[in-house]
């Protein structure tokens, strides 16, 4: 990695730790909802459809359907009409994962950073996560869910119509499992070890079908524990008033448990029509303890203080869908949602002179009420047009005491909110042109209408987006083995709800509203303001499959973003609510950005993909993916002048093998990120380090319904760095974590 910011004055860190690590450095509506849609399997059905039973309009899907035959995830992928990934069964299980966030991690092109995937080097946001199809609700939590209630996950390049378009970076659709075709009952029990004791998780599924009703109730139980060992350095002054870097050391202990549930109730009232219910449920107990010592005493900077911080989450949602054939080539699909989500927190900080206690929570509910018809045209155009409609409110409250008194007495105790509603509709036709080209065209128009209010805060913004979407598809060959994929796209960014709200937060490091902040330790509030992010993409991809199952993929993307919003800190003067001038730190509409990337995927059987090496029956798959990444923030001089958190390349390695005459399969998979500086403003830069996961499993299959599996996570982790640095001034942290070691137990009863 480049280490200008240390040669920048920051040599003395130099004495207190080793340097970060250093990086490798006029046209018809269109689609082709016909072949490329098809799926033989009943499952593919749910694909098109989202319910068993509700079948696509298409002859075509009517004509396959009839053979029977479960296509696997590569072959989905191959017919599928946009640039999609499909990950069902083998890749949730196989390293016995205790929560989705880990299995994305090894996806090819997806990233985690605190429990949130993040696709094409792009920060939080950027990527939509669905849920069966719909945007997730928010407390959603990713890493809380048990892959053992997921069918598969679909990860798709670019936005389509019928869903939301707040996908520059692409989307992540979690299907939960569908209710099943006969009598079900799984057992799944774990336990993961990582320090101080082991904890456990569980899941158990129970599933039948009655008639015409079919029914699917899984419940999982989990608990976590992890230990974090944490450094800290800022430059500071000492009892007598010398220069030195301040530093101390600590750990952090995070724990917790909590449960979701996915339930689904399947009516199929005829031939035609479909009702179905998804439920989902979520709640869960967490705890952080921080402890931490100074090495020596200082006058400045103010440090981080011990404190203990706990909370819960609870997060509720359902959803009913009806879906009615009228004819062989038209259907309508009707839904109606209702999603509660809140949280609490109780926090204490062991400040000496000054203590602190923080209480409050939020609630965030919403309803939604969505449909669509499609008619098929002739034999080749699937057109669709249909509509999506969200009204969605959070409330916010918190009480803030410093040493028994309340802290910005004005505001303290009192509810802060904000509103959002959204109205979209859209029109899409898929066109199956000739067996060799396809292509789907989608419009949508969505309204967007947001309020904030609170203290001295009562603003209403409009905004309209309007997305046009086009894909495009070349077999070179007419079975499709050899396939290029173009797309031209809008996409958009909305603020969060959290983004608008306009309470003030002071810094807990700096709790009296009459003494000054530094610039490293500012303060927060929402700007009620805030405009969307608007997003024009570009995607190419040429896909090769093999004979045997395997892959090769080459993508290309860009996308221009305007209104790109960024924290900027800035040095506000003197008010009623604060006396003395502040640093805060505050969302903002901030400038224009360009992103572009090369993504390349080969996966496949190694006697296949390495047949010079490998015989042709050696049962050991290989993959591996490699992604590329430039940014450039037009608001910022370079160089490094790149997207928040967008590291400049990352790759993966994996392989799996089954012993031969053994009931015995292995694997392991690697992934690594190189260190990297982003210039967040032409004041302040972010230097991060690199990060590396080794992870390990072995399965041993005692019979078709019993298996075990052990699994070693973050194996050999490295130390994460990352050194904040305005001007002469900067922050450093170091955080080192732990391997974690799980078994578990899969059981059909």
């Amino acid at each position: 990695m480049n280490h200008s910011l240390f040669d920048r004055g920051l040599a003395p860190v130099r004495s207190f730790v080793s340097p970060l690590s250093t990086g490798l450095g006029g046209v018809p509506l269109l689609a082709a909802l016909g072949l490329l849609m098809v799926s033989s399997a009943p499952a593919r059905a749910q694909d098109v459809t989202g319910a068993p039973g509700a079948e696509s309009p298409s002859r075509r899907l009517d004509r396959v359907e009839i053979t029977g035959r479960q296509q696997s995830d590569t072959e989905l992928r191959r017919r599928a009409p946009v640039a999609k990934q499909i990950y069902g069964r083998e890749e949730l299980d196989k390293f016995g994962d205790t929560n989705v966030a880990d299995v994305l991690k090894r996806l090819p092109g997806v990233n985690v950073a605190d429990g949130s995937p993040r696709m094409r080097g792009l920060g939080s946001g950027y990527t939509l996560i669905l849920l069966n199809g719909d945007p997730a609700p928010p407390g959603f939590k990713l890493d809380q869910l048990d892959p053992a209630q997921v069918e598969r996950i679909e990860v798709t390049k670019g936005p389509t119509a019928d869903q939301s378009a707040q996908a520059v970076a692409g989307a992540i659709n979690i299907i939960l499992k569908e209710a099943p075709r006969a009598s079900q009952r799984d057992l799944r029990l774990g336990m993961v070890y990582t320090n101080d004791h082991p904890v456990a998780n569980a899941t158990f599924t129970l599933g039948e079908r009655l008639g015409p009703v079919s029914l699917s109730l899984p419940l999982s139980g989990f608990q976590w524990r992890a230990r974090s060992v944490l450094n800290a350095a800022r430059p500071g002054t000492d009892e007598n008033d010398q220069p030195v870097v301040a530093s101390q050391h600590g750990n952090q202990l995070n724990y917790g448990h909590g449960f979701n549930s996915s339930p689904r109730v399947n009516w199929r009232i005829n031939d035609d029509q479909t009702l179905s219910f998804q439920g989902f449920a979520q709640k869960g107990w967490w705890s952080t303890d921080v402890r931490t010592r100074p090495d020596a005493v200082y006058n400045t900077p103010q440090l981080d203080q011990d404190s203990d911080n706990d909370g819960t989450w609870q997060m509720l949602r359902g959803n009913l869908q009806w879906n009615n054939r009228f004819t062989d080539t038209q259907k309508v699909e009707l839904k109606a949602g209702i999603q509660d989500a809140r949280s609490s927190f109780n926090n204490h900080t062991y400040d000496p002179d000054l203590p602190i206690d923080a209480l409050g929570g939020n609630k965030d509910r919403s309803y939604t009420q969505a449909g669509k018809y499609s008619q098929l045209l002739g034999d080749d155009h699937t057109v669709t047009v249909g509509w999506d409609l969200e009204w969605r409110r959070r409330t916010e409250t918190r009480t803030t005491l410093v040493d028994g008194e309340p802290q910005l007495a004005s505001l303290n105790g009192e509810d802060f909110g904000a509103r959002i509603q959204r109205q979209a509709f859209y029109i899409q036709d898929e066109w199956e042109i000739n067996p060799q080209w396809s292509t789907y065209f989608g419009l949508r128009q969505e309204r967007i209408v947001s309020t904030s209010r609170g203290i001295d805060v009562d603003v209403r913004n409009v905004s309209s987006v309007l997305t046009p979407l086009w894909h495009l598809n070349y077999k070179i060959d007419p079975k499709g083995k050899d396939i290029i994929r173009g797309s031209l796209t809008r996409s958009y960014k909305a603020p969060e709800l959290t983004q608008l709200m306009g309470r003030y937060t002071l810094n807990s490091k700096y709790q009296l509203e009459t003494e000054t902040n530094d610039e490293l330790s500012p303060d927060r509030v929402g700007n009620p303001a805030l405009k969307p992010e608007l997003a024009t993409g570009l995607d190419v991809a040429y896909e090769h499959y093999l004979a045997g199952g395997g892959l090769f993929s080459l993508g290309f993307f860009h996308r221009n973003i305007n209104n790109l919003i960024r924290n900027v800190t800035t040095l506000e003067p003197a008010s009623a609510l604060v006396p003395v001038p502040r640093y805060v730190l505050r969302p903002t509409n901030f400038s224009r950005a360009q992103t572009s990337g090369v993504e390349v995927e080969l996966k496949g059987r190694a006697g296949e993909l390495l047949p010079w090496v490998f015989d042709p029956k050696t049962a050991l798959n290989l993959r591996s993916s490699l992604s590329v990444y430039r940014s450039r923030v037009k608001a910022v001089s370079g160089p490094d002048n790149r997207l928040d958190q967008q590291q400049p390349w990352m790759g993966n390695l994996g392989i799996d093998y089954r012993f031969t005459g053994l009931p015995l399969t292995t694997g392991a998979n690697l992934s690594f990120t190189p260190g990297y500086i982003t210039r967040q403003t032409n004041r302040q830069t972010l230097e991060t380090s690199r990060t590396r996961s080794l992870d390990l499993f072995a399965q041993w299959t005692f019979s078709p319904s019993t298996s075990m599996r052990l699994s070693a996570n973050n194996l050999a982790p490295l130390d994460t760095q990352t050194l904040t640095a305005v001007g002469s001034d900067y922050g450093y942290v170091e955080r080192r974590t732990r391997t974690w070691l799980g078994v578990s137990m899969d059981m059909k009863l």
